[in-house]
């Protein structure tokens, strides 16, 4: 690590703080009878659901630091104990925060809920995790919102479907909390997020069942499955969906493009997905970042391209897409192509198996003395460049200010006819003991910088507590009203997720 990132590591790592040796809060609550069964209040069950996964919430676990913890950790298997678990809440003036997979890295399922609250349940949904309905005519099926991609994806298989669908944290996070967030997934053109691919959403709220009725699509108003996607558990617990699944790709080809210049990779993206042709993968890597995840010497930007299909062999929509790749500058080695449902070593392997190891990685950064942060946004592709140079230049320069070194780089995570979804990690020194005031000045100047310059806080980490600053500057005050009164409608006791959002009354 240090020879790639360039500064020099602490010759010695740190140790974790056992769960032992970590000092919780007494439980302020006690779970009535009939809910006792499913309820803990459990040392190791209270402070790993105290925290997701940013940077910030690493280093306060790895250091055994629990400045929220939820008093309850409930798990309910069913819509009638999520009823009875937000009734038990709400009668005795205590917060209630689902709980997917625990990967938030905005801060989204920390129990930071202020004085208001007589306590805090985190309520899990990992009981709920069934497919329930696979409807083959329609190539569809109704899952449970606690499923994780895994889980999910070994019970399609048994119906020869699957569920493309593979963001980063897929191995853990859940259908719910895709849905939730609005998470970001395997493609990176056409259906680049989960709402592509939900009919019908079904939450309990404090005031009922929210169901919308199943449909490939309808004109009918505003949509309460668009008011579920991104509500972040505000107005409900999310627990089914009837979700759109796919027959496994069998048809497979790709190669990496290698570009002199990130702007000349940049250029060949905005003309590929212009064109009509939509690419499963088309991620393009700076050349640090391919460096770093890709096996690149750091002289070049590499754009990992390729294309899948169930029925068909795609091998022609990569050429063309590769002579677009070669009018900017593109070149580019061994294409690889398959038509067997086996995936094939070759070139773009080595980025992916980053991609996946990457999460696992950075939980040894706090050991190692390494300080990371990731942020995400979107712009057009009109305001990229200037946005890009911005962008860039604050995270680094903030960085280097509070660690006197760092490594910045870019990957365009999502590509879309008008615009992209540049992605960025920010490696510096970390200053053992100082890390949270590091990963704070940075995350300030970065966020700053992106509404700055016109993006969104988020593309696809969601807003959570950590960018309610930045949120709360981008979206429209009218809008902001009327969702504390559609909170106030099915929460009137303000106990769904509370802090996130907005503020409820």
């Amino acid at each position: 690590m240090a020879s790639v990132l360039g500064f020099a590591l602490p010759p010695d790592t740190e140790q974790p703080v056992p769960i032992e040796r970590a000092r919780l809060p007494q439980p302020r609550l006690t779970p009535p009878a009939d809910l006792a069964a499913i309820c803990s209040a459990g040392p190791h069950d209270r402070a790993t659901h105290s925290h997701g996964q940013s940077y910030r919430d690493l280093i306060r676990a790895f250091r055994g630091q629990f400045d929220h913890v939820p008093d309850v950790v409930a798990r309910p298997a069913s819509d009638d104990e999520v009823e009875a678990l937000l009734s038990w809440c709400a009668g005795a003036g205590a917060a209630a925060i689902p709980y997917g997979g625990g990967t938030s890295v905005v801060g989204g399922v920390e129990p930071a809920v202020g004085d208001g609250y007589a306590g805090v349940v985190s309520i899990d949904m990992s009981r709920m995790d069934r497919l329930v309905e696979v409807d083959a005519t329609s190539g569809a099926a109704l899952a449970e919102a606690g499923a994780t991609g895994p889980r999910l994806n070994a019970q399609l298989a048994e119906h020869g479907r699957t569920f493309r669908h593979f963001p980063q944290s897929w191995e853990l996070s859940t259908l719910g909390g895709w849905i939730a967030t609005r998470a970001g997934g395997h493609y990176a053109t056409l259906h680049t997020r989960i709402d592509d691919f939900v009919e019908s959403v079904r939450a309990v709220t404090p005031a009922g069942i929210w169901e919308s009725r199943r449909l490939p699509a309808s004109g009918a108003g505003i949509s309460p499955d668009r008011m579920l996607l991104g509500s972040e558990g505000i107005l409900g617990v999310i627990t089914k969906a009837w979700i759109r699944v796919q027959r496994p790709p069998v048809y497979r080809a790709r190669a990496t493009v290698r570009f002199g210049s990130f702007a000349a990779g940049a250029g060949a993206v905005r003309e590929i997905v212009g064109s009509g042709l939509y690419p499963a993968g088309c991620r393009l890597l700076d050349p640090a970042e391919a460096r770093l995840a890709a096996g690149g010497d750091g002289s070049s930007a590499h754009l990992v391209l390729g294309f899948e299909s169930a029925d068909r062999p795609v091998r022609a929509e990569l050429d063309a897409a590769l002579a677009i790749a070669a009018a900017s500058g593109g070149t580019w080695g061994e294409v690889r192509e398959n038509s067997a449902a086996a995936r094939p070593a070759g070139p773009g392997d080595p980025w992916r198996d980053t991609f996946l190891r990457m999460p696992y990685l950075r939980n040894a950064y706090p050991a190692l003395g390494i300080l990371a942060e990731t942020f995400e946004t979107a712009i057009t592709w009109d305001a990229f460049p200037a946005f890009h140079a911005a962008v860039l230049g604050a995270a680094t320069e903030a960085a280097r200010s509070v660690s006197g070194q760092a490594v910045v780089t870019c990957r365009l995570a999502f590509a879309y006819p008008d615009g992209a979804a540049p992605y960025y990690t920010v490696l510096a020194p970390a200053r053992r003991g100082e890390e949270t005031g590091q990963w704070e000045a940075i995350k300030q100047a970065a966020s700053s910088a992106v509404l700055a310059a016109g993006g969104t806080i988020t593309h696809h980490h969601a807003v959570g507590r950590d960018h309610r600053p930045w949120y709360d500057r981008q979206r429209p005050d009218p809008f902001a009203a009327a969702l504390r009164a559609a909170k106030a409608a099915v929460d009137p006791a303000g106990i769904l997720n509370p802090g996130v959002l907005i503020d409820p009354r």
